[in-house]
C-alpha cells in the first residue's frame, strides 16, 4: 500500500530548518536531531550506482567505500547490504577546516546506503545542520555542505 504524501518538518532550537513534501517514492524521516533517513525509490545496488554518478557528475570524489555486509560475511556472519561512502571536494571541505582546523575529523562526509529485511532501500547522512558549530567551525559555514543533502535526494527520486 503506497504511503501517503506527508509534509514533514525538521525543527532546529524551535525554528524550521526545513519543509519536504515526500511520497512514497522518496519517504523522508529525520533521525534524531540531524539525521536525516530517505526511502530510495531504487534497489540498493541502483542506489549506490546513482550516488556515485551524481558525485561524479558534480565534482565531488568517492574516497572511500566501507562494504559492511563483505566485511561481516568475511568473519562468517550475515549482514544485508550495508555501504558508507565517503565522499567530498577538497575545494569545498579545505575552506572549512582552513577556518576550524578541527573539522578535519568531519570530513570528508558520509553517507550511508543499507537494505533493510523488507528489501526497502535506505540512505542515511547527518544534515548541515550537524555540523554547525562542531569542532569550532564558525556560524554559519555549515550551511555550505547543504548542497549536497540535495545532491543525495535528487540522485534516489524516481
Amino acid at each position: 500500500m503506497p504511503l501517503p504524501k506527508l509534509l514533514i518538518r525538521s525543527v532546529r532550537h524551535g525554528a524550521i530548518a526545513a519543509m519536504l513534501l515526500v511520497s512514497a517514492a522518496a519517504f523522508a524521516a529525520p533521525q534524531g536531531a540531524h539525521t536525516m533517513k530517505l526511502a530510495s525509490a531504487h534497489s540498493f545496488s541502483d542506489t549506490l550506482q546513482r550516488l556515485r554518478a551524481a558525485f561524479a557528475a558534480k565534482g565531488l570524489k568517492v574516497f572511500a567505500t566501507i562494504d559492511h555486509q563483505a566485511a561481516a560475511q568475511a568473519d562468517g556472519l550475515a549482514m544485508p547490504p550495508t555501504t558508507v561512502l565517503i565522499y567530498g571536494s577538497p575545494k569545498a571541505g579545505t575552506p572549512l577546516m582552513l577556518a576550524a582546523p578541527d573539522f578535519a575529523l568531519a570530513l570528508p562526509l558520509r553517507v550511508l546506503v543499507r537494505e533493510d529485511e523488507a528489501g526497502h532501500t535506505w540512505v542515511v547522512y547527518d544534515t548541515s545542520a550537524a555540523y554547525e558549530g562542531k569542532h569550532g567551525l564558525p556560524a554559519g559555514m555549515a550551511e555550505r555542505l547543504a548542497p549536497a543533502e540535495k545532491l543525495l535526494a535528487a540522485a534516489i527520486a524516481p
